[in-house]
């Protein structure tokens, strides 16, 4: 059996997290920019692998939603072979605006673009 750690990337991370579908408005959350960053971090104790951190906002700070989506975020990361750490950060600032950090797809779907 290899010990050969899987690598893991920012752009893996944000591929899986895109099949997280926001669904009130049946967007993606990478698509809607809801994901503000992405951090890798290689460690060793007690398992050997990656350790990610997503700081991420939701579409309004009362989004009744708001904790499985931060949950569904978490469970896609855990499931990254090789990743064996996720914390996934709820912030609010900056506030989410569609205008400024969705894609331009989603803002067509939105209406704001």
């Amino acid at each position: 059996m290899s010990s050969e750690i899987p690598n893991v990337t920012e752009e893996l991370v944000y591929l899986r997290l895109a099949d997280i579908v926001d669904p009130e408005l049946m967007i993606n959350i990478v698509d809607l920019g809801l994901i503000y960053d992405v951090k890798l971090e290689m460690v060793e104790s007690p398992l050997k692998g990656y350790a990610v951190a997503v700081k991420m906002t939701l579409t309004s700070m009362a989004c009744p939603i708001g904790p499985s989506i931060q949950a569904a975020a978490h469970n896609r990361v855990m499931g990254i072979d090789g990743v064996v750490d996720a914390d996934v950060e709820l912030v609010f600032d900056p506030p989410w605006d569609p205008r400024e950090h969705a894609s331009e797809e989603a803002q067509m779907m939105l209406g704001v673009f």
